[in-house]
């Protein structure tokens, strides 16, 4: 194979870095909205509810990398609770997950008006920043049908700048305001806030971390998982928690807990119509500084502009999620196969985007209501949360003998298991936090719990019509396209090592891509010897294998096709073949083998063609003199 160097992109090749960035994108624009919203209940006591819900975030960072290193596959707590349990558990998570998405898109769309208020006043209140945020979600499910690309560079570009400035705020209001007895004077224990709102505003508070579930859907993309996925968790949650340790407590000192209009509480907790900033939160922290004059006009113009545009990125992230989750739902015959249906045209999942990132996320959006929004989100993310702490906890009984690349920690060892404290203590902090909101919100427990019986409901009869049973886990077909019946390859899955007969499969499958608009997933697989743990370092056999993705990348350049490069540890290449492709809901895997002696093919690909319940062409060379 040919050796040519080139620079990688964030899409095709995702290390911890590129990794953090496009995440912290998603989890870093929520303290736009986050603080004004957790402080409608946590008052005085806001900084602490956010060093309880980042400890509970910690829990669950550990829980989502070992669950994702674990089944690199889009999904998340989908996908751990379909190992760990059943098709009817899947769903339960997917459907909540769903729900997550449709909050970020409405919360985030109606928060960008509000950033922009900075040039025209009335976006700040109803009913212009409805009409703008749902303009907003209008446009970017527009921009999803039609199939612009993000630019992957200025995403990252905008998470870096996004947190320098988040901590630019924080010193600077350490050192111009921050003031430990205002801190201490906000708080009247069990009245200010009250006990109840106190503990309702823990899983609001968790609102900040939303888009925990792009590191998983992003897994598939990763090159290394094992090594990547982990150091991106932990890079994210350090990064997240080192701001909510601090913004908050630099608000609350800048607009803190007073009484107004016959009521004890803070600015950040009003509507903008009484004269707060629960809409804007972080301009309340630029105004409150205490600076004047053009410093002041200068910050708060660009802090405002800043907000807005990672606002709508993070809208788009969530609409980006909700096709992706939609399509995986199909997939596996959760939703019916019509929202796996393709434009005709773009290529792109339009019903889906259409249906839920667009007019499920408009109606809700609609009441513009923030602390139902809030509350709503709380609702579906702590139900999800909980299912991916339990599944990992489940795996780990009933899979005790399986090899992990990565192991999350603390565990305890009891009766020839290792337990992961971890899981545990976060499904019964997130559980708690579910049912506090269930039974504290009525609006919220009814919406939430009618989501969930429309959603299951649909499912039953869905599964009925299909004559499934609830708990079969099933694949959908590949799509068949026309009267030649051609199949529809979206993915394709292709082994590399370094030989001719491998370049041959490259050729086939980059065409083959080319044609069909495919996504080419080029995997290299470094068997493990049995004597060594899965994690091992391997050395020189790692160094020669990222330069042979490098090269096979090179290759398919030009074809103009899309390219993940992947690199698996394995016991056998065949088997973790097979997976990835399935794990991908892969169309088709394109193997190259030799022909040599009396076998007509390779050992590799005959194992491949044994294992694997998918289509497989091989490219086999000419026979050996």
């Amino acid at each position: 194979m040919p050796r040519r160097r080139r620079q990688q992109g964030l899409e095709r090749v995702l290390g911890a870095p590129s990794l953090f960035a496009t995440v912290y994108g998603n989890v870093g624009s929520s303290i736009y909205y986050a603080l004004g919203v957790t402080a409608v209940f946590a008052l005085g006591l806001t900084p602490l509810v956010f060093v309880i819900a980042g400890l509970i975030f910690a829990a669950t960072t550990m829980t989502y990398a070992e669950g994702t290193v674990r089944f690199p596959e889009a999904g998340g707590s989908s996908s751990f609770a379909r190992h760990a349990f059943n098709e009817t558990v899947s769903f339960g998570a997917a459907w909540s997950q769903m729900l997550n998405y449709v909050i970020t898109i409405a919360i985030s769309a109606f928060f960008v008006p509000h950033y922009l208020a900075i040039f025209w006043e009335p976006l700040r209140t109803n009913p212009w920043d409805i009409v703008v945020g749902a303009a907003v979600i209008v446009v970017l499910v527009g921009v999803n049908v039609v199939g612009i690309r993000e630019a992957a560079t200025l995403n990252v570009t905008l998470a870096v700048v996004d947190f320098a400035t988040q901590l630019l705020l924080v010193l600077i209001g350490f050192v111009l305001i921050l003031n430990p007895e205002i801190l201490v004077e906000n708080v009247a224990l069990g009245t200010t806030p009250s006990w109840g709102n106190f503990l309702l505003a823990i899983p609001v508070g968790m609102i900040a971390y939303t888009g925990i579930e792009t590191v998983s859907n992003l897994a598939e993309e990763a090159r290394d998982p094992a090594r990547n996925v982990p150091r991106a968790y932990l890079m994210t949650a350090v990064a997240v928690f080192a701001i909510f340790f601090t913004l908050p407590a630099v608000a609350l000192s800048a607009l803190p807990v007073r009484e107004i209009g016959g009521e004890r509480t803070t600015l950040l907790a009003l509507p903008p119509e009484e004269g707060g900033y629960q809409n804007d939160p972080v301009l309340g922290v630029v105004e409150g500084l205490g600076l004047s004059g053009l410093p002041l006009d200068v910050l708060t113009v660009y802090v405002g502009v800043l907000a807005a545009t990672i606002l709508f990125i993070a809208t788009n992230a969530g609409v980006i999620g909700a096709s992706r989750i939609t399509y995986a739902m199909a997939s596996y015959r959760q939703l019916p196969s019509v929202f796996r249906r393709v434009h005709p045209r773009f290529r792109t999942p339009w019903i889906a985007l259409v249906v839920f990132a667009g007019l499920v996320s408009i109606a809700t959006l609609l009441p513009g209501r923030v602390d139902f929004l809030g509350t709503m989100y709380s609702f579906g993310a702590m139900l999800s949360f909980t299912i991916a702490h339990v599944s990992v906890t489940v795996l780990r009984y009933r899979r005790r003998g399986d090899e992990l690349l990565f192991r999350g920690r603390p565990n305890l060892r009891v009766g020839g298991v290792d337990w992961p404290v971890f899981a545990i203590l976060g499904a019964l902090a997130t559980g708690i936090a579910w049912l506090v909101v269930v039974v504290q919100t009525p609006e919220t427990r009814y919406a939430g719990l009618g989501w969930l019986a429309a959603g299951f409901l649909a499912y039953a009869l869905y599964r009925r019509r299909l004559g499934l049973g609830l708990n079969e886990t099933v694949r959908a077909p590949a799509i068949v396209l026309g009267p030649s019946l051609v199949a529809e390859y979206r993915t394709i899955v292709v082994p590399v090592v370094r030989s001719p007969e491998s370049e041959d499969a490259l050729i086939a499958a980059g065409r083959l891509a080319a044609d069909r608009g495919a996504t080419i997933v080029a995997l290299h697989v470094l068997e493990v010897p049995l004597e060594r743990a899965l994690h091992a370092d391997l050395g020189a056999h790692e160094d020669r294998a990222e330069a042979l993705l490098d090269d096979t990348e090179a290759l398919l350049d030009q074809y103009g096709v899309r390219v993940v490069t992947r690199l698996v540890r394995a016991r056998s290449a065949a088997r973790a073949i097979v997976d990835e492709a399935l794990a991908r809901n892969a169309e088709l895997i394109v193997v190259g083998a030799p022909r040599s002696g009396r076998r007509l093919l390779g050992r590799t690909a005959e194992r491949v063609l044994k294992l694997s319940p998918i289509r497989v062409l091989v490219t086999a060379g000419r026979r050996a003199a």
